[in-house]
């Protein structure tokens, strides 16, 4: 399997903070505020999107690890905005930096790692466990 992923591959996502994605939605908290699992969640897609379009026909990639520090809260009605860079491949393993910005500072940061999956075998094995 020959991929062209190379280091320093960057991803971006974007979302406002609403109702949906707050601390009280998420049940993590009882504020509303830019809920961490959101923060999370946008960091991922920021980096699945940046190596997804350099994948062969038929795979994926999976969040496998996450250290992230979620620095300062977030109120409603504002952009966040999740950057990620590729600094390392070992095989499947993809490892990113992960970065949040609100329109005021940086929110969050960490590190994430992916790894490369067949989607077919990957959905496959996941749901067998639901038969009997």
């Amino acid at each position: 399997m020959e991929l062209d992923l190379k280091l320093g591959i960057q991803g971006e996502k974007t979302e406002i903070v609403s109702e949906s994605n707050t601390a009280i939605q998420y049940g993590s908290g009882n504020l509303p505020v830019y809920a961490t699992p959101a923060m999370v969640g946008l960091m991922e897609g920021a980096a699945a999107a940046s190596v997804e379009p350099k994948l062969l026909e038929g795979m994926s990639t999976v969040g496998i690890s996450l250290t992230i520090q979620h620095l300062a809260a977030t109120p409603l009605g504002m952009n966040v905005r999740a950057v990620s860079e590729l600094i390392d491949v070992n095989g499947k393993k993809l490892r990113f930096n992960v970065t949040a910005f609100d329109e005021k500072e940086k929110i969050g940061e960490g590190t994430h790692e992916r790894f490369i999956v067949s989607a077919d075998k990957f959905l496959q094995k996941a749901q067998a466990k639901s038969k009997p």
